[in-house]
């Protein structure tokens, strides 16, 4: 009788460590601003996830909060993503763009589920890896794991893993930006099409000025557009995977509220002139509900079971970061 009362005082401790690890990673990235501060989020859970004395609070007392803010915080963050989405900004990039950054996406997508199935990653991962490397990174992860019921142990490891390639991307893509012959928006299209998390996009493009970051925010925008259709569809695979012969068993939604949340945000962003404070509080919003979501779910990694059993994992990681990163150099040259 006394357990709906009782969810919120037991969920409080891991959001107050989580919301701590926010301000933590927020200073972390006020320090030093190559440093994203959704990155930082997640190295702050991983660290902390090593500590042999944190891990007893990070199973017990912990817990609840923590898995409230790796679920329904990151869904709630989902759905303010849709506000940074315009579909006048994604069209005047043109079709070739569009159309490229689409192949992009799906071209990653069935290619890292293949690499996944082939170096046998267990359950869900060959899936969450997929999501997060071909769309926007751990947020992406977070959002497909709710529709799966991926448990937190599958959803560990793709998230350490988007999150070390997104962060390897940040110095690795700069040194090839002249060597490949590239202008400063031909850069900033590459970054935005093959970086994973809009925070890594931002401290790779910056470099080449605010022309190259604006198109690497437009293209790599134009990817988060694509995590609606990508999660709907899995919702509605899993509803036909999990024909239950009792009707009252739960089945996954047709369309997740969360997804549907973001369709709507991002209509809105997209036809009603919203007052730039409105953005501003809404973009800073979705920010603290990520980074708490993500510090959550970088806690729930392990690195001495990932560097155990997880080599399989890293090499899907590292091929599918080499993937996407040809595939958006190539849409870099035909849209030059």
């Amino acid at each position: 009788m006394n357990a709906a009362p009782d969810e919120p005082r037991r969920a409080l401790p891991g959001l107050t460590a989580a919301a701590l690890a926010a301000a933590a990673a927020w200073g972390i990235h006020w320090l030093v601003p190559a440093i994203p501060l959704l990155t930082a989020a997640v190295a702050l859970g991983i660290i902390v996830g090593q500590l042999p004395f944190a891990r007893t609070a990070l199973t017990g007392s912990l817990a609840p909060g923590l898995a409230v803010a790796s679920r329904r915080l990151m869904r709630i963050g989902v759905v303010l993503l849709g506000l940074k989405l315009s579909l006048l900004d994604i069209a005047n990039l043109g079709w070739v763009t569009i159309l490229t950054t689409v192949a992009i996406v799906l071209l990653t997508f069935v290619g890292t589920i293949g690499l996944g199935r082939l170096f046998r990653l267990p359950g869900h991962q060959p899936l969450l890896v997929a999501t997060g490397f071909s769309i926007c990174g751990a947020s992406a992860i977070g959002a497909m794991s709710g529709v799966v019921r991926a448990k937190d142990e599958e959803t560990a490891t793709p998230v350490a893993l988007v999150t070390l390639c997104g962060t390897l991307a940040i110095f690795v893509l700069p040194v090839f930006w002249h060597p490949f012959g590239l202008t400063n928006l031909q850069f900033g299209h590459w970054v935005g099409a093959g970086v994973h998390d809009v925070g890594q996009v931002v401290a790779t493009a910056q470099i080449a000025g605010p022309a190259a970051l604006a198109v690497a925010l437009v293209v790599k925008l134009t990817r988060v557009l694509m995590l609606a259709p990508m999660v709907a569809i899995t919702s509605a695979v899993e509803r036909r995977r999990h024909v239950d012969p009792d009707p009252a068993a739960k089945r996954p939604p047709i369309v997740p509220l969360f997804v549907a949340g973001f369709i709507v945000a991002m209509l809105v962003r997209t036809f009603i002139p919203l007052p730039p404070a409105v953005l501003s509080g809404a973009d800073t919003l979705q920010t603290i509900l990520l980074a708490m979501a993500l510090f959550g779910l970088g806690s729930a990694v392990r690195l001495r079971t990932l560097v155990g059993t997880g080599w399989r994992a890293l090499i899907v990681g590292l091929l599918s970061w080499v993937l996407i990163a040809a595939l958006a150099l190539g849409a870099v040259e035909l849209s030059s």
